[in-house]
């Protein structure tokens, strides 16, 4: 049993010095292709670093200055002024023309189909927003529960309530999930799909009591238990 140990024992070992010099002579026999290798990892990262910090943060550090004028109009509802600029500042769409790779010109995109919305040009708000891409808490569910708006708007229920129901699925917080919830319930109501809106009406009733929407759900319920009931 010992010398059979032993035996194992050797073979192992031979194993190991046999896979270590295989090793060796990859090495070796690979050096220039290895250096090749390493150094382009290393260029790579280097310039990755160079073109944020020298490049990237200085423009979007730029388009955020810019961008002031435009959101000051977008908070006072001048949403034309807010699109396309004054004369003297520019509007969101200069900002995504001029800064698109930027946080800030991704968030133009935002601004510009909520904009958009405003003004009653559907196609064009539906085509700013799935620009935008955030995975942030409220603008998320907002862009596309934004886009649900225009798509209702637009006759287009089916792609309206796929849209308010990501909305609402998207980050369940007291502040989004039940406005999409609501505008979903009410229209699965409008299709005749009232089992279901009854669902989305007591979802909201449970988890959701001290929101607006929690607050006025009642008469929801009482509606669409009248429908199935009659």
């Amino acid at each position: 049993m010992t010398k059979d140990k032993k035996n194992n024992q050797a073979d192992n070992l031979t194993e190991v010095e046999s896979a270590l010099t295989r090793t060796e002579q990859f090495l070796e026999s690979n050096q220039k292709l290895i250096g090749i290798v390493i150094g382009s990892i290393v260029i790579i990262t280097v310039g990755y670093l160079g073109l944020n910090k020298f490049y990237l943060e200085p423009r979007d550090k730029d388009a955020q200055d810019q961008m002031f004028m435009a959101q000051n109009y977008f908070e006072k509802d001048s949403f034309n002024l807010a699109l396309n600029g004054d004369g003297n500042n520019l509007g969101f769409l200069d900002i995504i023309d001029g800064y698109g790779s930027t946080d800030a010109g991704n968030l133009s995109n935002y601004y510009a189909g909520i904009s958009y919305l405003h003004l009653g040009q559907y196609e064009d708000a539906i085509e700013y927003l799935k620009k935008f891409d955030s995975d942030d808490a409220l603008l998320g569910p907002i862009s596309l529960g934004a886009q649900g708006d225009a798509q209702l708007e637009l006759g287009k229920t089916d792609a309206a309530l796929d849209l308010y129901t990501k909305a609402y699925k998207m980050n369940d917080n007291e502040l989004t999930t039940p406005i999409y919830m609501l505008k979903a319930g009410e229209l699965l109501e409008s299709t005749s799909k009232s089992n279901e809106a009854l669902a989305i009406y007591e979802t909201i009733k449970q988890k959701f009591p001290e929101s607006n929407e929690g607050r006025n759900i009642d008469k929801y319920i009482a509606r669409v238990k009248s429908k199935l009931n009659s």
